[in-house]
């Protein structure tokens, strides 16, 4: 029986085929990228497009934070981004199945690994400028790597920790050379990546918004609210965290690679910060903002599938939401509790919370469905164990739970839930809390804007023990969500960029990720299958309670068309047109 659901959260449940019916107009209101536009024959301009101009006004609930493209890691500031900086390859700017494997961008090339995987060597294009009107170069590109370390980029360590000389770059970041893991040859504009271990995702990577490439002479610290001059077709020229962003065109933009970074479609684009949902909502059915970052209200969805069908965009990520576990703090330092919350959890309620089944579904493992390496699995549900899982989950095991926490020592401890101020993650903070009070814990929720919540979570000095949030891929891969969430690797104590939030430090199970990594160079299958193994490997330690895996549901206003959702990006701001 599900508890503490709202009266509007039960009526969402009911009006499902609602929302289905709005699932159907996902091929209709968002689509794939229409062929390539002419390239500009000069390197100052690009010649409008059909339908450009006008100003994008969108709405936030609160900003990203940082605007350093090297540091920031919240989806909003990604968001931005995307039209701002690039990086040397890139995901498709389009939707379907060909948008998964990498292109080149900055690059003229994907490069082929030589020396078995330990040496990649990329030609750089010509004439691209960054948006202050300094022409792209190899040293460029030298820097922005070093840069990942002495500015503390969160996946220096995970990410391009493989070149050599990365491990002194970590041990004393200010001193970084990189000079025997990059090599450039300006006449030939020509970069070499040697590494000293083979690293089969070292080209996904490359494309990975950490990588994006900077000026020589950008500070080699945090820009903060400060944007740092990028090569896409927008600057950001206005920004305070509390009101607005905005972004202008680059002047010097020019379209190198239209699948890569296509030239934009509005002249200005603004965010304004501060609203909350429902608030949001009203605005764009209003017409005074074009597009809500945020998700629709649940108790305003079917308001939204009944009088806004045609403008509301629903697509699918590589997004779920979980509570990570700290597992070097009780009660959690113990493995049963940390096994009876899995069990006890009503994921069931997590997908009302969402919107119901249209679009969200309960998931109870760590790669969740799409991504590759993904085999539908549950230790934690009704009959089901580690060491025999279900294929789906089909229901909470209170009575099993309540025998781990008897045994576990650990009934009647306080535990501290750290939530954003979200809605919706109020309502699963509160779920937790009740299914915590069940199991007999003294449960309680502190909840913080999301933007904080983030960086305070990590941090190690704050000793959280349990951290409600949410994780999308930074590409499509099983290292984005394991490696990157659960190996020893992404453990940074005191340090508000620490990934692995449960602390959570296995070698058994990081040597069978790398072996799953290192599989995918000889044989993608294999590697996929043991990527699968590592997953339930891992949820049988239960570092964290996977809650909930859901489909972004927005609005848009009705002078706004061309929506184009990927699954790397997310919403494409700069192709979005105004009429």
């Amino acid at each position: 029986m599900l508890r503490c659901l709202t009266f509007a959260a039960r009526m969402n449940f009911l009006r499902a085929s609602t929302l289905a019916v709005i699932a159907q107009t996902l091929s209709v209101s968002v689509v794939i990228l229409s062929p390539a536009v002419a390239m500009a024959q000069n390197n100052s301009q690009t010649p409008p497009l059909p339908h450009s101009g006008g100003t994008l006004r969108m709405v936030a609930q609160s900003s990203g934070g940082t605007l350093d493209p090297q540091i920031s890691y919240m989806a909003l500031t990604r968001q931005f981004e995307t039209p701002v900086y690039d990086t040397l390859l890139a995901y498709p700017k389009f939707a379907g199945a060909r948008a998964v494997p990498v292109i080149a961008s900055l690059a003229e090339n994907v490069p082929q690994p030589e020396d078995g995987g330990l040496t990649y060597r990329i030609t750089l294009r010509k004439g691209i400028r960054f948006s202050n009107g300094h022409e792209l170069n190899t040293e460029d590109v030298a820097a922005s790597f070093r840069r990942i370390f002495k500015a503390g980029s969160p996946t220096a360590g995970p990410y391009y920790s493989h070149l050599k000389g990365a491990k002194e770059c970590l041990a004393d970041p200010a001193h970084c050379t990189l000079k025997e893991g990059i090599t450039t040859d300006p006449a030939s504009r020509t970069i070499t990546f040697h590494l000293d271990t083979p690293d089969p995702e070292f080209l996904p990577r490359l494309a990975w918004s950490h990588s994006a490439i900077l000026p020589a002479d950008t500070p080699a610290s945090d820009t903060g609210n400060t944007a740092p001059p990028g090569t896409g077709p927008y600057r950001i020229t206005g920004y305070d965290p509390t009101r607005f962003l905005r972004m202008e065109r680059n002047p010097y933009f020019h379209e190198w690679a239209h699948d890569a970074q296509p030239a934009g479609y509005p002249d200005i684009i603004e965010a304004t910060f501060g609203l909350d949902q429902e608030s949001e909502l009203t605005a764009v059915e209003n017409g005074q903002f074009d597009w809500m970052y945020e998700s629709i209200p649940l108790d305003r969805l079917g308001e939204a599938g009944d009088h806004f069908a045609g403008q509301v965009q629903i697509y699918s990520q590589l997004l779920y939401y979980y509570a990570a576990l700290n597992t070097t703090l009780p009660p959690f330092d113990n493995l049963k509790a940390r096994q009876a919350l899995n069990y006890a959890v009503n994921r069931h309620a997590m997908v009302i919370y969402h919107g119901g089944p249209a679009v969200a579904t309960p998931i109870c493992q760590l790669i969740p469905s799409g991504a590759p390496g993904f085999d539908s699995s549950c230790a934690y549900t009704k009959g089901a164990s580690p060491e025999h899982p279900a294929a789906e989950w089909k229901a909470p095991d209170l009575e099993k739970a309540r025998r781990l926490v008897r045994e576990s020592g650990t009934a009647g401890q306080k535990i501290t839930i750290v939530a954003p101020l979200d809605g919706r993650y109020g309502a699963m903070a509160t779920e937790l809390r009740n299914t915590l009070a069940q199991l007999g814990y003294d449960a309680s929720v502190r909840s913080m804007t999301q933007a904080v919540q983030f960086s305070y979570i990590q941090n190690s000095d704050n000793r959280v023990q349990v951290a409600l949030t949410g994780w999308q891929a930074d590409y499509p891969s099983a290292s984005s969500f394991l490696q990157t969430l659960y190996s020893c690797a992404t453990i940074h104590p005191h340090s508000d960029n620490s990934l692995n939030v449960s602390a959570y430090c296995n070698p058994d199970i990081d040597a069978l990720m790398d072996q799953s990594a290192m599989l995918a160079l000889k044989d993608y299958d294999a590697s996929n299958a043991s990527w699968a193994r590592a997953d339930r490997a891992l949820m049988a330690q239960a570092p964290s309670v996977p809650l909930v895996q859901i489909r972004r549901v927005t609005l848009l206003a009705k002078r706004v068309h061309n929506a184009i959702a990927t699954l790397n990006d997310d919403l494409l701001l700069s192709q979005l047109q105004i009429k």
